[in-house]
């Protein structure tokens, strides 16, 4: 006889592990709850941003990550506007987010891509994806 965890397990799509972690994490931003965003993410978080400005490249660690997204914080003013959608898959999970950035007297609002992988029930990896490229590039010149 089957037990009825495994049953209803075998029900569950198989992006809902990271459906959760994903969900979680905006659960977590839209609050203000900086505890829950840095809980969210794995010891071994990876992120990966694009671009051509200083802050561009992969941090590895979540401390490594921790640093460079205060640092984008603090030369954009970055503020969550919304969380446009929250999608998953098997392996990726992502964010279409809008943000506001200010700096040196300008404003502007961004939607971004994040892209996630989640390992362990946390997020692993982060890959941001800006709509404007550029525009976010004067930002944190």
């Amino acid at each position: 006889m089957e037990s009825s965890t495994s049953a209803a397990s075998r029900h569950l799509p198989a992006s809902a592990p990271v459906r959760e972690a994903v969900s979680r994490y905006a659960t977590a931003w839209q609050a203000g709850d900086r505890a829950g965003v840095v809980a969210s993410y794995h010891d071994d978080f990876t992120l990966h941003y694009f671009g051509s400005n200083p802050l561009a490249g992969v941090h590895r660690g979540k401390q490594a990550a921790l640093t460079i997204l205060a640092e984008v914080t603090r030369r954009t003013n970055r503020q969550l506007l919304g969380i446009v959608d929250v999608m998953a898959g098997p392996e990726r999970g992502a964010l279409l987010v809008r943000e506001r950035f200010s700096r040196g007297g300008r404003t502007a609002e961004v939607e971004r891509l994040l892209v996630y992988s989640v390992r362990d029930g946390l997020l692993w990896q982060c890959w941001v994806y800006d709509q404007d490229q550029a525009l976010v590039d004067s930002f944190l010149a």
